[in-house]
């Protein structure tokens, strides 16, 4: 058993470390501190933390004697190898029922493999999202954990107290369900991060190249923008970023390379949904716009040798070009959020996670990046029905989709005909019209793969699971391949 005096111990003291231990501190939990650069340790007890009751120290051993059991150690290490190698040093001073909290960006599958292999050895392991960057980590974060039930009760009341709190004071922190579920919600979570992003960048170049709105002027409307439905954070910054003024008094967003970054948690969401067969098509595109942004050379090399359109913005109303767009991005991103939600859902259904869609909804109300007044509507569809098959089909969303659409398809036809790509725009109206329609024409397809595979097709007049096969050509055999799916 351990004396120590200290409720929870965290180890990896980069900006989102030292900013959780701040916050800990602050709703009065008595924090151990510990670093592999053993120098930052003492650099943030003489800085950052001066004056609370934060203690540092100077080795794991002495680390884990200053826990209470049992010991609750936070790790904010690099996801991937530097996690294992952590736990592997942890363990040795541990005692049974003791708790790990990987509160990284983990993948998923890790949390799931280390939630098994720790409660092997007889610990507890929580995989936990964390999201809201630096602020949200210093002011009150989303956190989302998963991984070991048995651990839950033993951090929930530390982590819902650092936690976001929305209106009514209700923590964005609540159990996500067993071994990686935690993260899975999280890399669900910065996939519909990419897809928000690059909405309101589409939105943004259209009114840049089509209107000609310059910085000032995108910072109004954006402004105004985040009075009413699109209320949201990454809505809010978009607003300041455009007010923000170089040494030279020109906008600072003219002068950033075109080039966009990534660190995965987007690619992650997109293989998932590959892997479950679900059409997350939206958050594809956000994806695959950085990897095009990141051929900069190619692009410009290619814009003076290919030709386009352009239209003249005389001609365009512009409080009405602007009110189209709106209406593009917020039908768009009911679209994201849809797809997200059934991701989540059949990654529930295929890893038996007890997912709770409402509560999901509540922690990305506040605290995170993709916080937004749009979370509540997700949340009461839920609430009203916790097995609604798909968020579009609920009343709320329907109404919007029904009264916004026509606004939505003029905006990409300005896009169009003013050769301004707009692929997540585009994908969001192709995948609504796609789930409107009662007959695809896969029905063609599945005629060409009998055809040249004889991969065989059900048939509209008999039962489903039944399978026929056509000799096409006449010359063909009897035989058929198997069925497997994808």
């Amino acid at each position: 058993m351990s004396n120590g005096s200290c409720d929870i111990g965290l180890i990896g003291l980069a900006v989102m470390g030292q900013n959780l231990v701040l916050n800990m501190n602050d709703h009065g939990y008595k924090v151990a501190v510990f670093n592999r650069t053993v120098s930052k340790v003492d650099d943030f007890i003489k800085n950052e933390a001066a004056g609370t009751q934060v203690v540092g120290a100077h080795s794991m051993a002495e680390f884990v004697q200053l826990l209470k059991s049992p010991r609750r150690i936070m790790l904010m290490v690099k996801a991937g190898a530097a996690v294992d190698n952590m736990i592997e040093e942890i363990l040795p001073h541990l005692a049974p029922g003791d708790i790990i909290i990987d509160g990284g960006n983990s993948h998923w599958p890790d949390s799931s493999r280390r939630t098994k292999y720790l409660a092997e050895k007889g610990f507890l392991f929580i995989g936990t999202g964390v999201s809201g960057g630096e602020e949200g980590a210093r002011n009150g974060p989303s956190i989302m954990p998963g991984g070991n039930p048995a651990a839950w009760p033993h951090v929930k009341e530390i982590f819902q107290a650092i936690a976001a709190k929305v209106e009514d004071g209700t923590p964005c922190c609540e159990w996500v369900g067993e071994d990686g579920a935690g993260h899975y919600v999280k890399m669900v979570h910065n996939g519909i991060e990419y897809g928000d992003m690059q909405l309101i960048c589409e939105a943004y170049q259209l009114m840049k190249d089509v209107l000609g709105l310059n910085a000032d002027e995108l910072h109004e409307v954006f402004t105004e923008w985040n009075k009413g439905e699109l209320d949201s954070y990454l809505i809010d910054i978009t607003s300041q970023i455009f007010a923000k003024k170089d040494e030279d008094g020109t906008p600072i967003v003219d002068k950033i390379l075109d080039t966009a970054g990534q660190k995965g948690t987007g690619k992650w969401t997109c293989l998932s949904a590959l892997d479950l067969g679900m059409p997350v098509t939206l958050i594809g595109e956000a994806v695959f716009s950085r990897c095009l942004s990141a051929i900069k050379e190619e692009r410009v090399a290619a814009s003076a040798i290919l030709k386009g359109p352009r239209i003249s913005a005389k001609k365009l109303d512009r409080a009405s070009f602007v009110e189209e767009v709106r209406r593009a991005l917020y039908c768009s991103k009911i679209i994201s959020y849809a797809q997200g939600y059934m991701l989540l859902r059949e990654a529930a259904k295929d890893q038996k996670w007890n997912l709770n869609f409402g509560g999901i909804a509540l922690m990305w109300r506040g605290g995170c990046i993709i916080r937004s007044r749009f979370l509540g509507e997700i949340k009461k569809a839920y609430d009203k029905n916790p097995q609604l098959s798909n968020l579009l089909v609920d009343k709320f969303f329907t109404k919007a989709l029904t009264k916004y659409q026509a606004g939505w398809r003029r905006a990409i036809n300005h896009a169009v005909k003013g050769g301004v790509p707009t692929p997540a725009f585009t994908t969001a109206l192709a995948f609504y019209d796609g789930y409107r329609t009662g007959r695809l024409p896969a029905n063609l397809l599945q005629a060409q793969r009998d055809f040249f595979g004889a991969h065989t097709y059900e048939r509209v007049d008999q039962p489903r699971g039944k399978f026929f096969h056509t000799n096409w050509t006449g010359h063909g055999g009897k035989v058929a391949s198997g069925q497997y799916t994808v």
